[in-house]
């Protein structure tokens, strides 16, 4: 039995602060030499715009210098947030009435946690019915967003009356931190807030969900880290991700992708620029090959998990019948997934 994934629809919150957030973290670096590398890998990075919840003008509110928030205080924001963010993304999914017909509802995210949940939100506020079938999938990081479209498709092939929402709510912007590393302060300009719901069924329509491999690179375990302290949720984000990235795609090529000339389309998680290059270099790929994921990146940053739906919300517009694709997302362990599908019709 197939499952596709049928359509995708994107939110993203009002603020857009990425030359705010540039702003201060200039004001983070304590040295001139910090402060032009910050200059030069931001305007190299690729990205234009990124939004957040909180207001951009108010470094001195969220996160007043000297001050930063305690976890407790991030996770009332995100409880205040995130089911209002998650919940515009389903409606942009435009399904009307026919959104009582979804039987299975699995929510992630990584940036938050609260119980009841967004999953329980997500029923109240959407008219579910309440015997809709609930998973969540929590704090499994970017590539996140394709573990939740293989659990719908297990759901599917399983169960051909499923209808599956997927939503994916992140709320990255919470967790920047009070530092001096200029590592750091990179990584943090990385990421914005984002919320992406998709449908998967078993119709005949939009990407059908064929096959999806993992690729653990198991040496290198703490290039990615996201653990929970007490000033929020601190992220490792090493600056020897893309190559060791490079090298473990390159190595295990002929399993992920033993023919290039079968994928038509690439759905690549943008984690940042480098990111991107990496997975260019790896396989040798065109030039416009990666054009989605980089405008999802400029437009948007990184959202976690739910920016490689917003890449596949942009390649549904765009893709026409019998395109193969291949889709990659990265997160913590050092892990890659991967997902192959084919467009079925428009």
């Amino acid at each position: 039995m197939p499952a596709c994934l049928n359509r995708v629809g994107v939110a993203v919150p009002t603020w857009e602060m990425h030359d705010t957030f540039v702003r201060f973290a200039d004001s983070l670096l304590q040295t001139r030499r910090d402060r032009a590398l910050l200059a030069r890998m931001v305007s190299r990075g690729g990205i234009d715009r990124r939004w957040s919840v909180l207001e951009p003008d108010a470094p001195t509110g969220f996160y007043a210098p000297g001050s930063f928030p305690s976890t407790g205080a991030r996770m009332r924001v995100y409880e205040h947030h995130a089911p209002a963010l998650a919940e515009r993304a389903v409606q942009n999914l435009d399904l009307g009435d026919s959104i009582r017909q979804v039987t299975h509802l699995i929510v992630v995210s990584c940036t938050g946690f609260v119980a009841p949940g967004i999953d329980l939100a997500l029923v109240e506020r959407l008219g579910l019915r309440h015997d809709v079938e609930r998973t969540v999938v929590g704090f499994m990081g970017c590539h996140a967003g394709l573990t939740a479209l293989k659990l719908a498709r297990h759901v599917v092939r399983s169960e051909p009356d499923a209808k599956v929402l997927v939503v994916s709510v992140e709320l990255c912007t919470l967790h920047f931190q009070e530092t001096h590393e200029l590592e750091k302060i990179l990584s943090f300009s990385l990421f914005g807030d984002g919320a992406a719901a998709a449908l998967v069924t078993s119709e005949q329509t939009g990407f059908e969900l064929d096959s999806f491999e993992t690729l653990l690179v198991a040496d290198e375990p703490g290039l990615i880290t996201w653990s929970i302290r007490d000033q929020g949720f601190d992220m490792v984000l090493s600056g020897k991700v893309p190559g060791t990235l490079l090298r473990a795609l390159r190595e295990d090529q002929a399993r992920l992708v033993p023919d290039l000339a079968s994928v038509d389309t690439w759905m690549v998680h943008p984690g940042g620029r480098s990111i991107l290059d990496a997975v260019d270099e790896a396989f040798a790929l065109p030039g416009a090959a990666l054009d989605a994921s980089r405008g999802v990146l400029s437009r948007h940053g990184n959202m976690s998990s739910a920016t490689v739906l917003f890449v596949a919300h942009d390649l549904l517009q765009r893709t026409e019948p019998c395109t193969r694709g291949l889709a990659l997302a990265f997160g913590p362990g050092l892990t890659a997934e991967t997902m192959r599908f084919h467009r079925v019709r428009a």
